[in-house]
């Protein structure tokens, strides 16, 4: 697979931030998950590239402290629904006025956010990665990341966050950077959900439920798709089936 090149730009604080888009036509904005960047959710596996080949301009930021983006250690630069505001600035940045929105696990749950507050209004949505409890129950989840920043270098195989370790060595995450990041967004509010008056695609492994129940999610939202593809939470976005489902939501 052909590398795709890096851009960059810069927030209203000054942070310099990362994308990577492929394809063109109709613009779908994506957002990784916590500690991943758009190189491991979207591009490594092939996602990007099935959505892309169904005619639409894929574009993948770095939330900030993860991927290419920047990781600064100053905490006012990483102030409560921060990468919300980030990824506002960027469909401002690129010119966007039609385009499609997705995420998985917490670019589902920044999705959430932006669209639950009004500042992004896309045509579809997609929440992938992502059950009911996930987003009302930060705290408890917020919890467990703590932990596994704190016991990093003493967790052993077995323990349940020993999965997540290995996953952020993988990533070379900034633990510093990442512990920031953590603190900047909170529970959503149940009634952001009212907002998704657009059809929305919930889409989650068919093992997954780190967190909680994704048909929960579904049944919760005005107008929402259900779809079940294979895998855990962090399996599902290696399986072609993720790039098939979301891009036969797009075209539908």
């Amino acid at each position: 697979m052909t590398a795709l090149p890096t851009n960059h730009w810069t927030a209203s604080d000054g942070v310099d931030l990362a994308y990577r888009e492929t394809g063109s036509g109709r613009a779908v904005v994506l957002l990784h998950g916590l500690f991943s960047s758009a190189e491991v959710n979207w591009i490594k596996y092939g996602t990007a590239a099935t959505i892309a080949a169904a005619g639409f301009r894929v574009i993948m930021p770095d939330h900030r402290a993860h991927g290419d983006s920047a990781k600064p250690h100053d905490p006012a630069l990483y102030p409560r629904g921060i990468l919300a505001r980030d990824v506002t600035e960027l469909v401002a940045h690129l010119g966007l006025e039609d385009y499609d929105f997705g995420g998985f696990s917490l670019g589902a749950r920044t999705v959430v956010q932006v669209v639950g507050e009004g500042a992004l209004r896309p045509r579809k949505a997609i929440l992938s990665g992502m059950g009911l409890r996930g987003l009302v129950d930060w705290d408890r989840r917020q919890a467990f990341f703590r932990e596994v920043i704190v016991n990093f270098d003493t967790t052993k195989r077995g323990d349940p966050h020993w999965l997540a370790i290995q996953f952020m060595k993988t990533m070379k995450v900034d633990r510093a950077a990442a512990a920031l990041v953590l603190h900047s967004f909170g529970d959503a509010p149940r009634a952001a959900l009212a907002a998704f008056a657009m059809p929305t695609l919930v889409l989650i492994g068919a093992e997954d439920e780190d967190n909680g129940s994704a048909r929960e999610l579904a049944e919760a939202l005005p107008d929402a798709t259900y779809k079940e593809i294979p895998g855990t939470h962090m399996s599902c976005v290696t399986k072609p089936e993720m790039g098939r489902a979301i891009a036969d939501f797009l075209v539908t």
